[in-house]
C-alpha cells in the first residue's frame, strides 16, 4: 500500500530558498528575488508540480511585508500565494526566514509583539485569498537562527555570546505568532524547523562536550514544546508536527577548526564533515526515532540537499533511512528536497548547484538536473520499496 501524508498533498516536497537575513557586512538578502522565483512562481509550481511535488515550503519576506510600522503592504506576497492556487500547490510558509524589518529591534518587546501581529494579518489574508487555514512554520530554525545570529555573527542580529538570550527572545516570538495565528483563523498548523545534528569528539578531546553540543539541538524545541524554560509559555500543543533538516554536513568532528589569530571579517567556522561511511556516523533513522519519542508528533524531513553530481546519490540514501524509520513506527510524513532550485551563495554570490531545477532556462522552464529527476522518479515508481 503506498505512504500517503496525513498533513501535505505528496510525499516528496520541495522548498524554495527564501532567505531574507542581512549578512555581517549588512547587505540583505533576497533569495526569493535573487532566484527569480517571484516573478516565476507559478511557473515554478507547476514544474515541481511535474515531478509529482504538490507540496512546498516557501516564505513570506516580512521586511517587504511591513516596511513601514504597522502597515501591511501583501504585494510581494500574493503574486505567489495566487500561483499557488492557480498551480494547485499546498505552500507551508515561512514566516520569518531569518530576516525581519530594519525598524524593529529585535531584542526588544516590540519584536514579538509586532512578529504576533504580523503572523495574524498572515492568517486572515489566507484564509480571504483561499478560504482554507495557512500551514506555516513561524521563525525558521531557531537554534541555528540563534547560533549564526548570536553567537558567530555572520547574519542579523550579528551577536556573539548571546546565542540563549536570542534563542529565547526567537521563542517568545514564535510562541506569540503561534497564538495569534490560532485565534485569528482556527485550524492553522504550525510546524516548528530546525536542523538535527550528531558531533562526534576529535581523538583525544572531552566526548561529555561534544555530547552535551549535540544534545543543544534541542534546545529549541523543547522551549517551545514546554520541557526547557516552560515560564517562556511553551506547550506540546504549540508544535503541530517537527521538521527536521538534515545535510550531508550534519555530522562533523568536534570541536570546530580554531579561528585563526589573523582571521578578517569574513572568516566563516570550519567543520571536518563526517561521511556516511565513518563508523562515527549516526544512521538517519535514529535520529528521526529520537525526535520522534522525545516529542510523540510527527516529523517530516524539511529540508535535505547536496551539490553536483551526488545528488542522487545522496536522495537515495536519505529515501531509504526514511523508509527504514518509517518501518519501524516513526510518522515520517514526507520529504522535502530543499532547495528545489539552486541559487547563489549567501556570502559570495557562489552558484550552488543542490537543486532540481538550475537557474538557467531551456524551452521556457528550468533546467531538470536529469540524475536527479530520474532517482526522484524512482522513489515514487510504484516498483520501488514503498514508504510504509
Amino acid at each position: 500500500m503506498p505512504f500517503r501524508s496525513r498533513l501535505f498533498d505528496s510525499v516528496f516536497m520541495g522548498g524554495f530558498e527564501c532567505s531574507t537575513h542581512r549578512r555581517s557586512d549588512g547587505r540583505r538578502l533576497d533569495l526569493i528575488a535573487g532566484t527569480g522565483h517571484d516573478t516565476l512562481a507559478l511557473r515554478d509550481y507547476r514544474q515541481a508540480a511535474e515531478h509529482g511535488i504538490r507540496s512546498i515550503r516557501d516564505g513570506v519576506r516580512w521586511h517587504l511585508v511591513e516596511a513601514v510600522p504597522g502597515r501591511y503592504d501583501w504585494s510581494s506576497l500574493l503574486p505567489l500565494l495566487h500561483a499557488a492556487e492557480t498551480a494547485g500547490s499546498q505552500v507551508i510558509w515561512d514566516l520569518c526566514h531569518y530576516g525581519w524589518p530594519d525598524h524593529i529591534d529585535i531584542w526588544s518587546p516590540g519584536f514579538v509583539e509586532g512578529f504576533a501581529a504580523y503572523a495574524a494579518a498572515f492568517a486572515r489574508l489566507h484564509r480571504e485569498e483561499t478560504g482554507r487555514p495557512p500551514l506555516l512554520c513561524p521563525v525558521n530554525e531557531i537554534a541555528f537562527f540563534a547560533w549564526a545570529g548570536g553567537d558567530v555573527a555572520i547574519m542579523n542580529p550579528g551577536a556573539t555570546g548571546r546565542a540563549d538570550a536570542l534563542k529565547r527572545q526567537l521563542v517568545r516570538a514564535a510562541l506569540a505568532g503561534t497564538a495569534a495565528v490560532r485565534a485569528a483563523v482556527p485550524g492553522s498548523l504550525v510546524f516548528a524547523i530546525d536542523p538535527i545534528i550528531h558531533l562526534a569528539p576529535r581523538p583525544h578531546a572531552d566526548p561529555e562536550i561534544a555530547r552535551a553540543y549535540t544534545a543543544a539541538q534541542y534546545h529549541g524545541w523543547d522551549m517551545l514544546t514546554g520541557r526547557r524554560e516552560p515560564e517562556l509559555g511553551g506547550s506540546p500543543e504549540a508544535v503541530d508536527a517537527i521538521g527536521v533538516n538534515f545535510y550531508w554536513n550534519n555530522q562533523w568532528l568536534f570541536p570546530d577548526a580554531a579561528k585563526p589569530a589573523d582571521a578578517g571579517p569574513d572568516w566563516r567556522p570550519s567543520r571536518d564533515a563526517l561521511s556516511v561511511y565513518d563508523p562515527r556516523w549516526r544512521p538517519l533513522r535514529e535520529m528521526l526515532a529520537e525526535v520522534h519519542q522525545r516529542y510523540r508528533c510527527p516529523v517530516f524531513l524539511a529540508e535535505t540537499s547536496i551539490e553536483g553530481a551526488a545528488r542522487p546519490d545522496w536522495f537515495r540514501h536519505v529515501c531509504e533511512e526514511v523508509r527504514a524509520a518509517i518501518e519501524a513506527g516513526v510518522p515520517v510524513e514526507g520529504i522535502c528536497l530543499y532547495p528545489v532550485l539552486s541559487h547563489a551563495g549567501w556570502d559570495d554570490d557562489r552558484y550552488c548547484p543542490n537543486g532540481l531545477f538550475e537557474l538557467e532556462e531551456m524551452d521556457g522552464k528550468r533546467r531538470v538536473d536529469g540524475p536527479l529527476a530520474a532517482e526522484l522518479a524512482r522513489q515514487q515508481a510504484p516498483m520501488a520499496p514503498p514508504l510504509a
